[in-house]
């Protein structure tokens, strides 16, 4: 038996079923190149869903880790450490806003800025007590707990698991009208993804999202961007709403702000709104851990230095418009910003999977999303040689 079936019945015996990987037991990593136990090397094509932006074990990252490791890594916050001040003050600087609140996963983000939103919609706004409203976007994803379940319009996220949180609004995602319709006095923030990763890599209609800001804006509601997994790069700017000029009034932050090594997210926003939150509000044994502080700040500094969201922005448009050049029988469009692509797979050619499972025969490791798109976000350190190498694997695939 070779060592990936070996590993594969192990984790099939202990593992929950809450996952559907491809048959691939990965063991080494390095930039954009991963291993398997079995010694075969791939490319590595989702970047664990935008959290490995800086590439596998970058060495600045691993550096701030490994040294960090030897003076103390968790205080709890009953005490203050010395690395969660000089991290979120670069957060504060990247973000343009006053104050930042550090949390672990991406989930716990989101919840974060929920809490903020309503609060701030009570001590604020002026909000009569539970009554606040939070619009989303039908196909939004913003993470697993029963509160952001509860307003997924995926019906396999919520299946068994309600009651639900009440106080969700759905809108359409892009249209501005519905926005515009479903804000009440009891609106409290408009909560989205700049673009739809998980949703199947959907972008907006240009303009939307500046038309959202404006929106929000004339009626007193917060703007919440969960740039989770399109911000820090991957969309080819450093945010995703940078792309329109827009400054949310909250950013959620996460999965590259570990830089692939450590859970690290946040939310950033003015002092108007952080200032709801008192002692004992809200809070995480391990948020601003001086561990994850100093991975945090070396994952952001790599970002800028190595200027990585310019060349998202230049491979992406090169990698975007070479798919777009093969013809395949099997493909319905190609969509995306930067290094964030979806090749949407025509229904009559089956699901995407298939194409991916392919792919990894190939040693090209990409995922499907919402069944009928191959997602392609490779780290950001990727070059223009070894997208030229996956292109000819994808051509075969594909074609």
């Amino acid at each position: 038996m070779s060592k990936t079936k070996e590993i594969l019945a192990q984790t099939e015996k202990y593992s929950a079923s809450n996952y559907h990987p491809l048959n691939v037991v990965l063991s080494r990593g390095e930039g954009v190149w991963v291993w398997d136990v079995d010694g075969n090397k791939y490319l590595d094509c989702l970047a664990a869903y935008s959290a490995v932006n800086q590439g596998h074990r970058h060495p600045r990252v691993l550096e701030a880790l490994i040294g960090q490791t030897e003076r103390i890594t968790l205080t709890s916050r009953a005490f203050h450490n010395d690395r969660m001040g000089e991290f979120l003050k670069k957060l504060c600087e990247i973000t343009g806003k006053e104050k930042a609140l550090p949390m672990n996963t991406g989930a716990e983000a989101v919840e974060t800025a929920i809490k903020a939103a309503r609060k701030w919609g009570y001590k604020v706004k002026g909000v009569e007590e539970d009554a606040a409203e939070i619009i989303t976007c039908a196909g939004n994803f913003h993470g697993r707990t029963t509160t952001i379940v509860g307003f997924s319009t995926e019906e396999q996220y919520r299946d068994g698991f309600g009651p639900f949180t009440p106080g969700f609004v759905t809108v359409p995602y892009g249209d501005i009208e519905a926005l515009k319709k479903a804000i009440t006095p009891d609106t409290v923030a408009f909560l989205f993804e700049p673009l739809q990763g998980e949703g199947g890599v959907i972008v907006p209609p240009e303009g939307y999202i500046k038309q959202a800001a404006e929106v929000c804006k004339q009626k007193n509601v917060l703007l919440i961007a969960d740039e989770i997994q399109t911000g820090l790069g991957r969309t080819g700017k450093m945010f995703c709403c940078d792309h329109e000029g827009v400054v949310p009034d909250t950013y959620i932050v996460g999965k590259a702000l570990g830089g692939g090594v450590y859970p690290v997210s946040g939310i950033a926003c003015d002092d108007d709104i952080m200032q709801v939150f008192h002692p004992g509000d809200h809070g995480s044994t391990f948020g601003g851990n001086p561990l994850g502080s100093a991975v945090g700040l070396a994952s952001l500094n790599v970002l800028i230095d190595e200027k990585l969201a310019d060349r998202a922005a230049e491979l992406g448009s090169y990698f975007m418009e070479e798919l777009k050049k093969i013809e395949s029988p099997h493909v319905d469009h190609v969509r995306g910003k930067g290094l964030m692509i979806g090749v949407v797979i025509k229904e009559s050619s089956g699901a995407a999977r298939p194409f991916c499972e392919k792919l990894r025969d190939l040693s090209v490791l990409a995922k499907e999303t919402h069944h009928q798109v191959i997602r392609f976000a490779p780290p950001l350190v990727i070059t223009k040689e070894e997208i030229d190498w996956a292109l000819e694997k994808i051509k075969k695939v594909l074609q």
